[in-house]
Order: structure tokens, then C-alpha cells, then sequence
């Protein structure tokens, strides 16, 4: 089982997002193109992709810069183990590494300042030791009693929460808990299922799937994200309109912690028994123990699926749309709303036709929609749909929605659109990698607001991150983007893109972090939250006191002093 963990390890990039196997690139034409067989997108020419950079950026293909290729080990700080854990180590029979490239491959998640390291230094701190236990037998807390830091390694975090702290002296373990994998029992009868925390989400809904059923949580990162890392970041997926956020799914939590277990004694839907104890353990970011088994709700596999995509005249009456139908309570499975310039992004991403046919079909749409209809090409937004469950709910369901999205000048515009933007979610992330080749550096982050602040809360971090851009010193315009990803009753989850080319910046990303930073602020001042699904970890804990108050913040160091006074679950997120 270890060495099915080296494959994984072996088939993912150790410096920047997914597969070795799927990347953009240039060809020799100097057309961009995905590589690969993995994805939809796998092996197409992207035409236009090159000049929305150039134009967006000011990027060439003249000015590149280049990643190391490979690992140099002895760049790597040395493993500081204790020889006398090592042999209580040996004596439990877990697997374990000090290889420089385990340790690295565990040391980080997908932060911009964590890749540009990756990409051109190394960690002043890392993990000194990689541990893989294969069941959740094997985590005990005695495990836990020999005063040695432990942080986990899922490794697609994006709040700093897997960087080791440089002034920690002990031994750090990283815990990779990939081997504990199963789905330990299915019950049909209640539509639950237990599984082992570390399973990834594809594997889940895989596995799942032979028996007939699913979760139907999946967040952008499903292919790669674990069970136990839902939990741990309070994750939301895509289709929580159907199947709600991970905090709707969890039915029993098994945390061990360094005081000993902690879980529930019955697997029911809902308790009265004072504070629900899974919501100290769900955004707990790994700062209290290792979740270890999760009891999760399932449902049987949808009979039926159907994309859909609406473009409105402008983002106002698009968020209005997406108000409404929340209103109304008939969301679809996804409903996500994208702005011009995302919606002009995602139009460069757009492959090659295959025939004449087709070409003279989409200049077709798109003269029905900018020339007849009058929408403005460079105003308009696009909204993406996904409906799913019995076929003829699903074509009540798509008539309600379109029917909502007409009263707000909404025109229909195809199933192909919004299955390729839903596609498009999992392969986004591999064009930072493309960027940093060129000087362009881009990061992603999110909020949740409530409705009525959602068009200023837009409107004004974005243009903050303009302002911040041209008072920094950057030297091109920069791409500030934004798109509506979930809803809700009270308000909706909006997701930024934010990006430059840093040619002329000694340290860019410095700069980028200053400018995010005022763009927390922005997002704070407008109403918005810390973090809707991204968690906190080391990046934005300087703002958990504003956030959930002085007295909130106490109460939860309180629970961390006691489940945990020894700080072995050192990794200081969120405190």
C-alpha cells in the first residue's frame, strides 16, 4: 500500500497543479494546447488562447522564464528525527520515509508564494519525517503522546495551512492518511455510508458509484481533495444546491485526538445535546487532532443530467436572476454566474472546431445574440447550469429557471456552453503553471455576502485590486475577475480571479500579497466574509478576531489548550 501512495505521488507535478501528464502549452506553431488524455480538453489546439494573453497581459512568448525541473535534494533541510521514536515507529508497523522528495511533496499546498518557491528555492522548513498509517486503527493517541508535531498532507490547500512553522524545533511529522481508503460499510436502508477519512473525492464517488449511489460533493479540487479534508475546512462543492455543503452531508465524525477520542455514540440526523461537537471538529483545519472516519450521507446515482448556460445583458441582471431563483428555492444542482472578463476568458479557452458546420453555427449564435438581441460582447455575462434526478423533474426544473431567467432578459444558450464551463472548473487551476512561464503570476480566493452587497462587493474589490496594482508598481493592467459560484437564501458565495504580469517587479510576490491583502480588507469592509470555503489556515488567521470576535477567538484557543496542551497539532492555522 505504500508504494500505491509513491504512484500517486509519482503521477502529480511536485511543483505546481495536477498531473504530470496534463499542462498548457505552446507548440511549435506557438498555438496554445492541453495536453494529455485526462480531461475533455486533452489534446486541442486552443486558437485564440494566446492572443487573449498577449492582449490581456501584455505577456510574449519572448519573454519566458523557467522552473527548475527537477527536485535538487540537497537544497532540502536535513530530517531531524529521534532515533528513539524511530524505533516506536518501527514497532507499530507504519510505513515511513525521510526522503527529501516525500518530505517536500508533503511540505506545501497551492498557494502562489508556496509554487514560486517551489519553482525557484526551497522551504526553510519542512516536514522531517512522512508517515502513512493504513488504517484508522492504526492512529491511536497514544500516538500522539511523544511531544512530536504532527501536520497533515492532503496538499491542495490554498491557505498557507500546510507550511511547517520555521521556528518549530521538534520533529515534524507529516501524516499522510491516503492509505486509509475504504468505505468501511454502505447502508441502504439509511442512505449512509462510513469510509476512512483519507479516501480522495474521485475515488470516493467512484467507488460509491459501483453500488449504485453517490455524495454529490464536488469541490473544484475533488479529483485530488480527501474526505478528511472536507471536514477539516468546512469544504463546499459545486452542488450543494441538491446536496448541500459538507457540514448538510456529515451524519458521525472519529477524531483522535492527544486527550483520546472524540465522536459521537449514535449515528443519527440531528441531536439536542448542547454545541454540536463535529462543529468544533469541521473548520478545525487540522489544529486539534486527525479525523480519521466520517459517516456521510449518500444518494442513489441521478437518472438524469443536463447542462444548460443563459447569457444576460449585463452582471446586474444576472446576479437578479440568480437572486430570484434563490428566492423561489429552484436552484439547480450548480448555478454559477461569471462576469465579462471571465466570460471572455473562458471564450479564449475555446478549441478549435472541428467543421465548417459548426463554425458557421456558433458565428451564428453569435449574431442572433450581439446583433438581433443587442447584448454588448464586451458587457455580457454567462450564467452555467447543471440539473440532475429524475428526468422529468429535471425538465420541470430547466423550464421554472428559464423561465425565471427570461424576466430578466435572459436568453437560452445551449447545453454545450455550460458543460464546457462546468469542464473548464477542473482544468483552470493548471493555467497558473502556463502564467508563471511568462510572468504572470495569479491566485484565486473567495467570500460569501449577502445579496444586497453583492454587485458593490464586486464592483469595489475589484477595482481595489486595480488601484492597489498601479500603486505597487506593476507595469501592465492587471485581470480582475470575479464569478457568483454558490447560493443561497441570505446571500451567495462569489469566487475573484486575480492576476498580472510582473516583469519590472524585483519581488513580485510580495507585491501580489500586499495587493491581496488589500483585497481581504475590501472584501471585509464590504460586508463579506473571511473565507466561505477556503479556510483560514496561516494566510488570513490575522483577521479571525474581526471576524468571530475577541470572545469567539478566546473560546476556541480554550478548546485547543485543552483537547491538545502539548501543541502537537502544531501547525498554527486559524489561532
Amino acid at each position: 500500500r505504500r508504494t500505491c501512495a509513491f504512484v500517486w505521488q509519482e503521477l502529480l507535478k511536485w511543483n505546481g497543479w495536477g498531473y504530470n501528464d496534463s499542462k498548457f502549452i505552446f507548440n511549435k506553431k506557438g498555438q496554445a494546447e492541453f495536453t494529455g488524455k485526462r480531461y475533455r480538453l486533452g489534446g486541442m489546439v486552443l486558437p485564440t488562447f494566446k492572443e487573449w494573453i498577449e492582449k490581456t497581459f501584455g505577456a510574449s512568448l519572448e519573454h519566458k522564464t523557467t522552473s527548475r525541473a527537477s527536485l535538487n535534494v540537497n537544497d532540502v533541510p536535513p530530517s531531524i528525527v529521534n532515533e528513539e521514536f524511530l524505533q516506536d515507529l518501527r514497532a507499530t508497523n507504519i510505513s515511513y520515509s525521510q526522503d527529501a522528495e516525500d518530505r517536500v511533496f508533503r511540505a506545501h499546498g497551492h498557494c502562489l508564494h508556496e509554487i514560486f518557491v517551489l519553482r525557484e528555492g526551497m522551504f526553510k522548513r519542512i516536514p522531517d519525517i512522512v508517515v502513512w498509517p493504513e488504517t484508522a486503527r492504526k492512529v491511536t493517541c497514544e500516538f500522539f503522546n511523544c511531544n512530536i508535531p504532527c501536520i497533515f498532507s492532503g496538499g491542495t490547500s490554498v491557505s498557507s495551512a500546510l507550511e511547517c512553522p520555521e521556528e518549530e524545533k521538534r520533529t515534524i511529522i507529516s501524516l499522510d492518511t491516503s492509505q486509509m481508503n475504504r468505505i468501511l460499510w454502505i447502508d441502504e436502508k439509511n442512505l449512509t455510508a462510513c469510509v476512512e477519512a483519507g479516501i480522495v473525492g474521485q475515488d470516493l464517488e467512484k467507488q460509491l458509484g459501483e453500488s449504485g449511489f453517490c455524495t454529490g460533493h464536488e469541490p473544484d479540487s475533488m479529483e485530488f481533495s480527501s474526505l478528511g479534508g472536507w471536514v477539516a475546512t468546512r469544504a463546499s462543492g459545486m452542488k450543494k444546491n441538491i446536496y448541500g455543503n459538507i457540514e448538510d452531508l456529515v451524519i458521525h465524525i472519529k477524531m483522535v485526538t492527544p486527550r483520546g477520542i472524540v465522536e459521537k455514540n449514535c449515528q443519527v440526523p440531528r441531536m439536542s445535546t448542547g454545541p454540536d461537537i463535529h462543529h468544533f471538529i469541521m473548520g478545525s483545519e487540522g489544529t486539534l487532532g486527525v479525523v480519521t472516519e466520517v459517516t456521510i450521507k449518500i444518494r442513489p446515482l441521478p437518472e438524469y443530467q443536463k447542462y444548460g448556460s443563459v447569457v444576460f445583458p449585463n452582471f446586474e441582471r444576472g446576479v437578479a436572476c440568480l437572486r430570484e431563483v434563490a428566492k423561489q428555492r429552484c436552484a439547480p444542482a450548480s448555478i454559477r454566474l461569471v462576469d465579462n472578463a471571465q466570460f471572455q476568458f473562458g471564450h479564449a479557452l475555446k478549441p478549435q472546431v472541428a467543421s465548417i458546420f459548426t463554425s458557421f453555427l456558433d458565428g451564428l449564435k453569435k449574431f442572433y445574440i450581439t446583433k438581433f438581441k443587442g447584448f454588448d460582447p464586451n458587457i455580457l455575462c454567462v450564467a452555467t447550469l447543471l440539473f440532475e434526478g429524475d428526468r422529468e423533474k429535471v425538465l420541470q426544473h430547466e423550464k421554472q429557471v428559464y423561465d425565471i431567467a427570461t424576466k430578466f432578459g435572459g436568453l437560452a444558450a445551449g447545453e454545450d456552453n455550460g458543460q464546457r464551463g462546468y469542464m473548464l472548473t477542473f482544468v483552470i487551476a493548471y493555467i497558473r503553471d502556463l502564467g508563471l512561464d511568462y510572468y504572470v503570476i495569479g491566485e484565486s480566493f473567495e467570500t460569501s455576502v449577502p445579496w444586497d452587497r453583492v454587485l458593490d462587493l464586486c464592483r469595489n474589490v475589484k477595482e481595489r485590486i486595480v488601484r492597489e496594482c498601479k500603486e505597487k508598481g506593476v507595469q501592465f493592467a492587471p485581470f480582475s475577475t470575479c464569478r457568483v459560484t454558490q447560493t443561497y437564501d441570505a446571500g451567495a458565495c462569489v469566487y475573484f480571479y486575480f492576476a498580472f504580469n510582473y516583469r519590472g517587479i524585483s519581488d513580485p510576490i510580495h507585491v501580489y500579497e500586499e495587493i491581496e491583502r488589500a483585497a481581504r480588507e475590501e472584501i471585509l469592509a464590504n460586508g463579506g466574509s473571511l473565507s466561505h470555503h477556503h479556510g483560514v489556515g496561516k494566510l488570513r488567521k490575522r483577521w479571525m478576531k474581526e471576524s468571530i470576535s475577541d470572545v469567539g477567538l478566546g473560546m476556541l484557543r480554550s478548546v485547543k489548550e485543552y483537547v491538545d496542551p502539548n501543541n502537537i497539532f502544531g501547525n498554527k492555522n486559524l489561532l
